[in-house]
């Protein structure tokens, strides 16, 4: 291993005597398959109790209980106080310590798994590192069981971490806090958009047609329908047309060429580049794997 992925851990153990670390060996089988434990744990730390690393393949989910740390992380010093959550790379250099007037309470899991990567990616789109939580009972609940079922372990017991592990993560996406209580209402007019490309896909569903239909600025129509639907309007039409051509590969018999008219397109070949860059096959190899054929 070179010198720059050198793991690097630098630490101040300084914790309670109820303190819990649990170190976990994952099967093959999870490490394949599912979300798995690396490591999990609860600690009351006082100064001067720190944690320093980089290089580590894993990824932290850390939940404080009560009093207060820091964290160092992306070149920004965060504060962490009762029910906010971080989520780390540690691959990234961090370093998390406790208040020197206070003790700091918390709970942790390293994990990892085959889409670990994929979820954070996602999180960091969503500028989201530190979150404080609405609904903590529930999470820290979720966090307990995930820690207990290690007492018991047995052949469930893989898998149910790893759906608590999902649980947690999905729980922080569903917690972002820039996400207001105004940006869960979808306005009306951009409901009734997505409806309309439902139902009438193999139209020409364009920008300009909207903007005419509601009265509206075409590049407000789309900065709109892509903050509360999370595409673009094109792709929306694309996706449902896409959706229509793969019934009709899987339970028709007609050609790749009827099945582009059918959805409302001209260009075979415009309609095979689309279908690959969102499957990773062609639609004809599409039907071949749902046939069985």
């Amino acid at each position: 291993m070179s010198d720059s992925l050198a793991m690097l851990e630098n630490a101040s153990y300084t914790w309670t005597e109820d303190s819990v670390r649990r170190i976990i060996t994952a099967s093959s089988l999870a490490k394949s398959t599912f979300y798995y434990v690396q490591e999990i744990g609860y600690f009351k730390t006082f100064y001067p109790y720190f944690t320093e690393r980089k290089n580590l393949n894993s990824f932290l989910i850390l939940y404080t209980i009560s009093g207060r740390g820091f964290l160092q992380y992306h070149g920004e010093e965060s504060v962490l106080t009762a029910n906010t959550c971080i989520l780390l790379d540690c691959m990234e250099h961090h370093k998390y310590s406790v208040d020197q007037d206070e003790t700091w309470e918390f709970l942790w899991v390293h994990f990892n798994g085959s889409n670990a990567r994929g979820y954070y990616d996602l999180f960091l789109k969503e500028g989201i590192c530190l979150s404080t939580l609405k609904n903590s009972d529930l999470f820290r609940t979720s966090f307990e069981t995930l820690f207990s079922i290690w007492e018991a372990r047995n052949k469930t017991t893989e898998i149910l971490a790893s759906n608590l592990l999902t649980e947690l993560l999905t729980t922080l996406l569903l917690q972002n806090s820039s996400t207001t209580e105004e940006e869960r209402y979808i306005p009306e007019y951009i409901q009734k958009i997505g409806k309309e490309i439902e139902q009438r896909f193999r139209e020409d569903l364009s920008l300009s047609y909207f903007e005419k239909k509601y009265n509206r600025n075409r590049f407000a129509i789309e900065k709109e329908f892509k903050k509360y639907m999370g595409i673009p309007v094109t792709e929306s039409v694309i996706l449902a047309r896409i959706s229509h051509a793969k019934e009709l590969l899987k339970y028709s018999d007609a050609t790749i060429c009827e099945i582009t008219f059918e959805i409302g397109m001209n260009h075979v070949s415009h309609f095979i580049n689309l279908f690959k860059a969102r499957e990773h096959m062609t639609p004809l190899s599409y039907r071949r794997e749902w046939r069985n054929e």
